[in-house]
Order: C-alpha cells, then structure tokens, then sequence
C-alpha cells in the first residue's frame, strides 16, 4: 500500500520550519501532499493563497514524491479522498503538543484509518512562526531568510 501523507496548514506564510518537516517527510512516505486549508480562526490570510501556492509549487518542482492542494473541508475528509492514511505535523515546543494532540485525537475519530505523525523541529528552525513573520513582513523587514523562496 503506497504511503501518503496530508502535511496541513494555512501555511500563510510557509517558512523554512515547513519545508524541513516536508523533506523529512519525503523520507518516510511515498507522496507528501501539502495542503493548504482555510482557517476559520483566521478570517482573512495576510499572504494571497494562489502566491503562496505558486511559490510551494516551486519550491518543489523537482520533488516529484511533493503535491499542494488547497482545501476548505475537513482534513480528515480531505485525507480520505487522496487515500492518505497519515497526518504529518511538525512540533516545536510542548504548546504545540498539547493543541496538535488533540486535534489528532478528533482526526482519528472522524477517520478511524489515519494516524498522525509527529516529527520534531530541527533546533535551527524552533524560533520560526509564521504569525511573527506576518508581523514583521507588515512592517517593512525582511523575512526571506525564513522562507524557503521569496517574497
């Protein structure tokens, strides 16, 4: 059975963090699918979504085992239609733990064939947060350092 793997997000922006889980993800799974979802938290992105998913799709051009999709359902959902059995998320800190675990927890319910993958942050790339790179991108400083492509 091939390995797939759903690694979702607002990705807004997607930044080196991202892209470290992603290429440690290629290593375990067959096809990694990178979705960008609509968080209803978040009422309006700061990044324009077809740029970001442009510049994803870039990104992995020559990474054939990458796909990016968009979507506005559930992940689990999103995650039976692309026969994925697994989640992939990355943890930089025990506060991701605890909010990750329990959005695991109802993923499973709701599709009982799919297993969340927790893969640790590389410690070079702990400190990056996409809500603070919104901030400091709003306010004129550079953030492409961060970004596994530029802005």
């Amino acid at each position: 059975m091939k390995r797939v793997a759903i690694f979702p997000g607002s990705f807004d922006p997607f930044t080196l963090g991202h892209h470290d889980i992603v290429m440690r993800g290629v290593e375990l799974f067959d096809e990694v699918i990178i979705a960008i979802g609509y968080n209803t938290n978040k009422s309006k992105r700061y990044f324009d979504l077809d740029m970001i998913v442009e510049k994803i799709k870039g990104a992995y051009k020559d990474q054939p085992k990458v796909k990016v999709v968009t979507y506005s359902e559930l992940t689990s959902s999103l995650a039976m239609k692309h026969d994925a059995n697994f989640l992939l998320r990355g943890l930089r800190n025990t506060t991701d733990f605890e909010y990750e675990n329990a959005i695991a927890q109802m993923n499973r319910h709701l599709n009982k064939d799919l297993e969340t993958v927790f893969l640790i942050t590389s410690p070079k790339y702990s400190s990056i947060n996409s809500t603070i790179l919104r901030e400091v991108h709003r306010y004129g400083g550079e953030i492409n350092e961060f970004l596994p492509y530029e802005v």
